[in-house]
Protein backbone atom coordinates (compact mmCIF):
# COMPACT_ATOMS: atom_id res chain seq x y z
CA UNK A 1 0.00 0.00 0.00
CA UNK A 2 1.36 3.58 -0.72
CA UNK A 3 1.21 6.19 1.64
CA UNK A 4 -0.37 9.69 -0.20
CA UNK A 5 -0.50 13.06 1.81
CA UNK A 6 -4.17 12.57 2.41
CA UNK A 7 -3.49 9.74 4.23
CA UNK A 8 -3.25 11.21 7.40
CA UNK A 9 -4.26 8.19 10.05
CA UNK A 10 -2.02 5.74 8.22
CA UNK A 11 1.00 8.41 7.88
CA UNK A 12 0.41 8.89 11.99
CA UNK A 13 0.63 4.81 12.60
CA UNK A 14 3.58 5.16 10.89
CA UNK A 15 5.28 7.59 12.75
CA UNK A 16 4.18 6.22 15.76
CA UNK A 17 5.38 3.01 14.99
CA UNK A 18 8.77 4.16 13.74
CA UNK A 19 9.35 6.70 16.78
CA UNK A 20 7.44 5.14 19.44
CA UNK A 21 9.33 6.73 22.22
CA UNK A 22 9.37 10.26 20.69
CA UNK A 23 6.88 12.73 21.98
CA UNK A 24 5.18 14.60 18.81
CA UNK A 25 4.78 18.17 21.11
CA UNK A 26 8.60 18.03 20.61
CA UNK A 27 8.71 17.67 17.24
CA UNK A 28 9.16 20.16 14.21
CA UNK A 29 7.01 20.19 11.07
CA UNK A 30 10.89 20.49 8.84
CA UNK A 31 11.86 17.11 10.53
CA UNK A 32 8.19 15.19 10.15
CA UNK A 33 7.89 16.31 6.59
CA UNK A 34 11.40 14.69 6.11
CA UNK A 35 10.80 11.43 8.43
CA UNK A 36 7.38 11.51 6.11
CA UNK A 37 9.35 11.46 2.55
CA UNK A 38 12.06 8.74 3.92
CA UNK A 39 8.61 6.10 4.66
CA UNK A 40 9.43 3.04 2.75
CA UNK A 41 5.96 3.26 2.00
CA UNK A 42 4.81 7.06 0.96
CA UNK A 43 4.60 7.45 -1.89
CA UNK A 44 3.83 11.33 -2.99
CA UNK A 45 5.46 14.47 -3.87
CA UNK A 46 7.30 16.25 -0.83
CA UNK A 47 5.98 19.98 -2.48
CA UNK A 48 2.81 18.82 -1.89
CA UNK A 49 2.24 19.19 2.21
CA UNK A 50 1.50 22.08 3.47
CA UNK A 51 0.88 23.15 7.30
CA UNK A 52 -2.28 21.88 7.29
CA UNK A 53 -2.05 18.13 6.18
CA UNK A 54 1.03 18.01 8.63
CA UNK A 55 -1.10 19.71 11.64
CA UNK A 56 -3.62 16.68 10.88
CA UNK A 57 -0.99 14.42 10.97
CA UNK A 58 0.15 15.65 14.36
CA UNK A 59 -2.90 16.00 15.89
CA UNK A 60 -3.37 11.60 15.02
CA UNK A 61 0.20 11.19 15.99
CA UNK A 62 -0.44 12.75 19.40
CA UNK A 63 -3.79 10.50 19.56
CA UNK A 64 -1.51 7.66 19.19
CA UNK A 65 1.21 8.62 21.56
CA UNK A 66 -1.10 9.19 24.32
Amino acid sequence: MSLKWSDSREIAEALYDKFPDLDPKTVRFTDMHQWICELDDFDDAPEKSNEKILEAILLVWLDEFE
